[in-house]
């Protein structure tokens, strides 16, 4: 790096790839054993920072913004799953090299990778962010052995969907009215008056007749067409409780020890 900076002000710092792209934050450092330099810092990637991911720091510089490294978004992203134990073994580093197409290190008498390909500091130091004193001297817990757990929940909402359809129409029925109408018509009766002097009218002897016409009142009955009454179709929204029931799946934590005794959790 342009500037050596110690493991504990690598850590939490964003990392960013020749183009730009964040790729998380430090997670972790490993240390070079001959120059006890940073060598590997892990980024943290992944929802919520869950995995951790080998990132060479060959090349690399710090600014203000971050640790600019020389690797891009995509080799990170396909870089070899390594836990980040504080341990890389000698198959697991040369992964690493590999991958990165950087060169190999030096192996010992022994056929083993040193610590500078396990990233671990010269005389046996360990990483940074280990509670050790290199680092934050704060105890690691991205290092713990950890599993989640998840589980299904059951979302409920409403959506509007068409149930039917309803018509309002009209048509035409007969039925018989009776309605009372009162009428009138003439009838004929004799009026009788007695003649108190006679003389004083026309006596004869004979036939006579007079006619006289009657007259009567009949029902008529006609039609009309009147509007009587308006209807409308209208719609209203009358709100119920409905039980909505599903199946969901949850995992749950065994515990097993070295006695086949089983706890859930």
């Amino acid at each position: 790096m342009a500037k050596t900076m110690q493991p504990q002000e690598l850590i939490d710092s964003a990392v960013v790839d020749p183009t730009g792209n964040k790729l998380g934050k430090v997670g972790n450092v490993y240390l070079a054993d001959a120059t006890r330099r940073p060598e590997w810092i892990t980024v943290k990637t992944g929802l919520f920072g869950t995995k951790e991911s080998f990132v060479p720091l060959s090349g690399a510089h710090a600014d203000q913004d971050g640790v600019h490294v020389r690797v891009d978004k995509d080799a990170v992203s396909d870089a070899p799953r390594i836990e980040a134990d504080g341990h890389l073994s000698a198959e697991e580093s040369a992964q690493l090299y590999r991958h990165y197409g950087l060169p190999m290190p030096r192996t010992s008498p022994d056929g083993r990778m040193d610590d500078r390909a396990r990233g671990r500091g010269d005389a046996g130091r360990p990483r940074a962010g280990m509670d050790t004193g290199t680092g934050t001297g704060k105890k690691n817990r991205d290092a713990e052995p950890t599993m989640t757990r998840s589980e299904e929940r059951l979302n409920v909402g409403t959506e509007q969907v068409e149930t039917g359809h309803v018509r309002l129409r009209k048509y035409v029925v007969t039925e018989e009215q009776q309605v009372t109408v009162p009428v009138s018509h003439e009838e004929v009766r004799i009026e009788r008056e007695p003649i108190t002097k006679p003389g004083g009218e026309r006596a004869e002897i004979g036939e006579d007749e007079q006619e006289v016409v009657l007259h009567a009142e009949k029902p008529v009955a006609n039609k009309e067409t009147v509007a009587v009454e308006r209807a409308r179709l209208k719609t209203e929204t009358v709100t119920e409780d409905q039980t909505v029931s599903g199946k969901v799946r949850k995992e749950q934590f065994e515990v097993t020890d070295d006695e086949g005794k089983h706890r859930k959790s």
